[in-house]
């Protein structure tokens, strides 16, 4: 009796030894050197581009923003220039009050000279840098930045629209309305100034028949 008393209790002695030394070996340990492991690596989120307007008019700037580059890295921006489509959605042609559309013509505008279609930016430590760019093409742009040692990739695209006027050309049918509408105004009014004078033509003549 008093033997397995004996053997029990060295039984849990063992048991609660064991739990501490079992919980430290699932526990990781460093390097015997007593260097440390580096971080897991997680993959980089994609870099981007962007524009804080999408559509502008020729003269105006634009600015651009790009995030997840590399740390303090140069990033090459090229601008590729493509032309308009035949008709811009939001320009609607100019027409006259009997329904045919007035020609358009553009405005130029001076300007201090061509925009380059190469530029560089510098990325602060979180990755991002913004740069303002001022077209001197109409079009639509594409901007392309690649980070020189991160390598990442990314794109956006800006329309630029020209200045406009309506060009009215000095045409007969341009002239047709407001000659007749004045034509039928003046014949109007020599119809009652004649009226008028008949009037008083008669009026008269019959205040002396009468005396």
């Amino acid at each position: 009796m008093r033997l397995s008393r004996i053997i029990m209790a060295l039984t849990v002695g063992l048991a609660v030894v064991a739990v501490p030394a079992a919980a430290g070996a699932a526990q990781p340990q460093p390097p015997a050197d007593g260097t440390q492991q580096p971080p897991p690596d997680y993959p980089p989120q994609p870099a981007a581009l962007t524009l804080n307007r999408a559509t502008i008019v020729i003269g105006e700037s634009v600015v651009l923003t790009g995030t997840n580059f590399g740390r303090n890295e140069i990033v090459d921006i090229t601008v590729s220039v493509a032309p308009l489509a035949a008709s811009v959605p939001g320009q609607a042609p100019a027409r006259r009050s009997d329904g045919t559309a007035v020609a358009m013509t553009t405005v130029a505008y001076p300007q201090p000279g061509p925009a380059p279609r190469h530029l560089t930016a510098r990325t602060n430590a979180r990755g991002r840098f913004t740069i303002t760019y001022r077209p001197s093409d109409v079009g639509r742009l594409t901007f392309t930045a690649v980070g020189r040692t991160s390598d990442r990739t990314a794109s956006a695209t800006l329309t630029v629209l020209p200045h406009r006027r309506p060009h009215l050309p000095v045409t007969g049918d341009s002239l047709g309305t407001p000659l007749k509408v004045g034509g039928g105004l003046v014949g109007a009014g020599v119809v009652l100034m004649l009226g008028s004078l008949a009037w008083r033509r008669r009026h008269r003549f019959g205040m002396g028949s009468t005396r």
